[in-house]
């Protein structure tokens, strides 16, 4: 293990380097030729390193791309994507720079210095057992940020195969692991009412606003937040004229659980909700887009092998939760172990102080790579 951790070290300036090229590539998800560019380029450094690769391209988005490297039966999954949230010309105004030991930019954190990680990780095992590398697929996405509706099939289909699922999405700011997750989902609230005459005759009109705003209390008495069970009312809209009885009202319901029993009872709940004010009528729709990534004995076990290859390196190896949802919780809700949160430390995803703590990447990587010589000695 501690040849793993030598080797990663050493390659300090290549990772650094790997970050940045692909960081000045922007590749935000909803433009797809800016994002396809930061593939083809992805796709590139992992065929220099030994990769098979192939990409898979889509509708409505740029291409994924899938590496292999080593054989055998049942690989180990590295997930990770490299679309973004930044638009394309925020390097105009957030470029990538070093300040105090950590590299700041758009995208650096969330998630390209995952990717450099597991490329640094994959050349260690490469380096340190020439010809014996264990089987692993790195799947590499573009469509995260917006929901994972082109890829998630995709990741489902590899995870099956999988003996394990390492998910290289940033760690906890202080560099934990990440052994749970919430369900995310969001739900439409519509309310119908009857317009009218708000001077004249407001009595022969139904409030929509009203009706909605009654419902929105009703929403608001679900959550557990004991459990983490949240349901956040974020867009409201309603009405046309300031004297016309609104006829329409809609509510946007953002929802968050972290086990499947409280995602069950607030699906089960929202769906009910029914309208109380004579003449108007309410509809729900939308779901829970990804499920929980729950803490179960195969994450735990997982997690157990990470703090056991840890304490070989001489690297402390910690755990926690977070309310954001990731890939990981596709592949944890099938059953497969999954162990997310093992990329870059930091703070500032998605925010103008993105940044990554340089001097934390290196002993990541080689804990992705003691990790998946683990988990292949483990069940060859």
């Amino acid at each position: 293990m501690k040849q793993l951790l030598a080797f990663c070290e050493s390659e300090r300036v290549w990772l650094r380097r790997a970050i940045e090229r692909l960081a000045a590539i922007e590749s935000p998800t909803l433009d797809p030729p800016a994002a396809d560019a930061c593939g083809a380029a992805l796709a590139a450094e992992l065929a220099a390193i030994g990769g098979r690769v192939r990409t898979v391209p889509v509708q409505g988005c740029a291409s994924h791309v899938i590496a292999e490297f080593g054989d055998g039966d049942r690989p180990i999954l590295l997930l990770g994507h490299f679309d973004t949230v930044w638009p394309v010309g925020t390097l105009d105004t957030m470029p990538i720079v070093e300040r105090d030991g950590c590299l700041f930019g758009p995208g650096v954190l969330d998630m390209k210095s995952g990717i450099a990680v597991g490329a640094l990780a994959l050349r260690a095992l490469g380096a340190a057992g020439p010809g014996r590398l264990p089987h692993v697929v790195f799947l590499l996405t573009s469509d995260e940020e917006t929901g994972s509706q082109t890829s998630r099939s995709l990741i489902e289909d590899e995870a099956r195969r999988s003996r394990a699922v390492l998910v290289l999405e940033p760690g906890l700011p202080d560099g934990a692991l990440k052994t749970a997750r919430k369900a995310c989902g969001q739900f439409e609230i519509s309310v119908a009412g009857v317009a009218a005459h708000a001077g004249i005759a407001p009595e022969k009109g139904a409030n929509a606003i009203l009706e909605l705003c009654e419902r929105i209390l009703e929403v608001e008495r679900l959550q557990d937040p004991a459990l983490g069970t949240s349901l956040t009312v974020s867009l409201v809209s309603g009405g046309t004229r300031s004297n016309v009885v609104p006829a329409r009202a809609t509510a946007t319901v953002d929802a968050r659980a972290f086990s499947k029993a409280e995602v069950e009872r607030v699906t089960e709940a929202l769906f009910g909700l029914r309208a109380r004010r004579a003449g108007t009528a309410v509809e729900v729709t939308g779901g829970i887009e990804r499920p929980p990534l729950e803490r179960s004995p195969a994450v735990v076990a997982l997690y157990a092998q990470a703090r056991a290859v840890g304490r070989e390196l001489g690297i402390r190896v910690t755990e926690g939760a977070t309310g954001g949802g990731s890939d990981g919780n596709f592949t944890a809700a099938l059953g497969v172990p999954t162990l997310d949160g093992l990329g870059g430390v930091g703070d500032g995803a998605h925010a103008v102080h993105e940044h990554v703590v340089l001097e934390a990447l290196t002993p990541r990587a080689a804990l992705v790579a003691g990790l998946i010589r683990a988990i292949w000695a483990s069940e060859s």
